[in-house]
């Protein structure tokens, strides 16, 4: 038998991070057991409004390995490894005392909106539970309903991470990632990160498989946070043994412990088949956009798509270009998330279906009789000649094609400006 173990809501804006409760968990019991599979590292729904920072969860599976054993990391210079396969392993008991031993103390409990809950279970709860936590909002109830009779738990305070605990160990992969994540010396946590940003952007040009390394239009570092806790940076990717390669590329201050995880970012898990209808869900919209953008004080850029209203936020920067070049009558598939005040859907992608045909005016229609350039009226009214007075309607008008700034396919804000669920383009078959 072996054991799941789920943690989340270990962290605060001030620091900490659930992932680097996740080597200290590997550490304490990996001497006494094995670490079966991949740690797991599981984003769940990014509209929730009291996430901390990218809500996400940990899950790791121990018991008795069998088999060969490959390294997925390293802690204070002893290799992690982990099996493929799994026996019998610890007692549920043994393991709640001592990864509750370890959350209160590496947690910030004395942190609003940190309220840690852990998870011992003897079987993986049904995948809807995942499912539900990913793409809408589960309450306490239903998460503990969905583990009842498998294991043991644990809540401080509220107990809202046992949501989130119960959820990653739900999660059976679709589709799935990695992502290396590297950690700081202690004595560095909360001062600058040292990562050289051209040793970021080499490793992303000759590692087509990672992705959202680097923001070339704000010629910024993506992979490294810029919060206080102990990440010293996370390359993401489709391949393990090419995350492996591409971190050795970079040139940072040195980490004192990294880790493999495997994960659901950069899968669109969290986006629904069709449109949402309700808020902090996120769907797919196909329609005819209906209203030009225009842009808003604070630099936030609003376009209708059919009868709904779709937003571009001032930190997506280039993107919003894009989304300006749109005009009416173009057809797209929007990704996008409900928002509920004001409502209208957070735009995190869009398709380009078709495009319509954009003309300008250029000039006045000459007037028949008198060979003069007519005068416009008003924006509905008919042009008129101002020596004789004979009228044209506005379809005489003088136009010439406007060259598109779009073409069909998919539009993505830069990488600093993603979400870490949002499938990137890359990714897109």
């Amino acid at each position: 038998m072996v054991l799941w173990i789920g943690v989340d809501d270990t962290d605060s804006l001030r620091g900490m991070c659930t992932t680097f409760l996740a080597t200290e968990i590997v550490r304490d019991l990996t001497g006494d057991f094995d670490l079966i599979g991949y740690p797991r590292l599981v984003r769940l729904n990014p509209n929730i409004p009291w996430k901390t920072r990218g809500n996400g969860a940990i899950c790791l599976c121990v018991g008795r390995g069998r088999g060969n054993a490959i390294v997925a990391g390293s802690i204070d210079g002893h290799s992690v490894r982990v099996y493929h396969r799994g026996a019998t392993g610890p007692e549920p008991d043994d393991v709640v005392e001592r990864v509750s031993a370890l959350i209160e103390r590496w947690s910030d409990l004395e942190a609003d909106g940190t309220d840690p809950g852990l998870v011992v279970l003897r079987k993986k709860p049904l995948p809807g539970l995942y499912w539900q936590a990913v793409r809408s909002i589960v309450s306490r109830s239903e998460a503990l309903a969905g583990i009842r009779g498998l294991g043991r738990w644990r809540e401080w305070k509220s107990g809202r991470g046992i949501i989130g605990a119960s959820a990653a160990c739900s999660w059976r992969p679709h589709d799935r990632t990695w992502e290396i994540l590297a950690y700081r010396e202690a004595s560095r946590w909360g001062t600058a990160r040292v990562v050289d940003p051209a040793s970021v952007r080499r490793m992303d040009r000759r590692y087509s498989s990672t992705f959202n390394n680097y923001d070339y239009d704000s010629d910024r570092v993506v992979i490294a946070p810029r919060t206080p806790c102990p990440v010293l940076l996370g390359v993401r990717g489709d391949s393990p043994t090419d995350l492996e390669k591409a971190v050795k590329i970079l040139r940072s201050e040195p980490p004192s412990r990294w880790l493999l995880f495997l994960t659901n970012q950069g899968t669109d898990d969290h986006v629904l088949a069709g449109p949402a209808a309700v808020p902090c869900t996120a769907g797919r919209f196909v329609g005819r956009v209906t209203a030009a953008a225009k842009t808003l004080p604070g630099g936030h850029v609003v376009f209708r798509l059919g009868a709904r209203e779709v937003t571009a936020y001032e930190p997506s920067k280039k993107f919003r270009k894009a989304v300006r070049a749109l005009a009416v009558g173009d057809r797209l598939e929007v990704v996008g998330s409900v928002r509920g005040e004001p409502r209208t859907i957070n735009l995190e992608k869009f398709r380009v279906l078709a495009l319509t045909s954009v003309q300008a005016k250029i000039a006045n229609p000459l007037c028949d009789r008198c060979g003069i350039r007519m005068k416009s009226r008003g924006r509905e009214a008919p042009f008129r000649c101002r020596r004789c007075g004979r009228q044209a309607g506005r379809d005489r008008a003088v136009l010439v094609p406007v060259p598109r700034l779009l073409s069909a396919g998919w539009y993505e804000p830069p990488a600093g400006s993603r979400r870490h669920l949002s499938k990137p383009v890359a990714r897109l078959s």
